[in-house]
């Protein structure tokens, strides 16, 4: 019973991370240019709160952060490991009482930022508009270029990505891609989304220690700041 509710969390947190991931895009490409630019990176938060009357007994909660463009937000690992200092800042100035949603120093500005009473966190992740296609100012250049030579060219084609790590050692890898294959989910996982289904052999076990270097950086800056969070948050783990 226990793993068949992490397994539905994970799938929860995959569908929250893309719909956070849409939304980012759609937002940051309406905004480009302006004074109130979107950068190409956003925090997630996780959080489960009882809920006798859902399925498996919880509610997922969700809290994000989205930043204006500036040098600052660009680059993703560093902008996870100033978190990281933002937070340990925050745990030594505040003590106990300090949440990541506020109200005192919140890390957060959008999603669920009033949690139930008994709402615990479960795990930290990011969606990033930077993707196999480019980086986010570069395809969002090709847009334009495409525009203003007549050829049509959608955002809603453009790809994102997601990292996420949770408190029962889970680590997530969404790619969404609007081009992919009937079937083909983009997602990427070191524990089951179905313990109905027989797994021999899992070739993402090691996720966190795959890819180029800066995807592995990007895992462990993610990482720290997790451990920092957990660390703080958590009297107990969820099970």
């Amino acid at each position: 019973m226990v793993e068949l509710r992490w397994a539905d969390l994970r799938t929860q947190v995959v569908y929250r991370s893309k719909r956070l991931n849409t939304g980012h895009l759609i937002e940051a490409d309406q905004r480009i240019g302006q004074r109130h630019a979107l950068g190409p990176h956003a925090l997630m938060l996780f959080f489960v709160a009882d809920a006798p009357a859902e399925p498996h007994g919880y509610k997922l909660h969700t809290a994000y952060r989205l930043w204006p463009q500036s040098p600052d937000s660009d680059f993703l690992p560093r902008l996870l490991a100033e978190l990281t200092e933002v937070a340990a800042d925050n745990i030594a100035s505040i003590g106990r009482e300090w949440s990541p949603v506020g109200p005192e120093g919140s890390m957060v500005n959008g999603g669920d930022m009033t949690l139930p009473a008994d709402a615990r966190y479960v795990g930290v992740g990011v969606s990033t508009l930077d993707s196999d296609q480019g980086r986010w100012y570069q395809v969002a250049g090709m847009l334009r270029e495409a525009a203003s030579a007549g050829r049509y060219m959608s955002a809603f084609n453009l790809k994102g990505q997601c990292y996420a790590l949770l408190t029962d050692g889970t680590a997530l890898h969404i790619d969404r891609d609007p081009q992919a294959r009937l079937g083909d989910d983009g997602v990427r996982c070191n524990k089951t989304l179905d313990p109905n289904r027989i797994t021999f052999h899992n070739p993402y076990e090691r996720l966190t220690e795959q890819g180029d270097d800066e995807t592995r950086e990007i895992w462990r800056q993610l990482g720290a700041l997790h451990h920092t969070l957990s660390a703080h948050l958590l009297a107990g783990r969820w099970a």
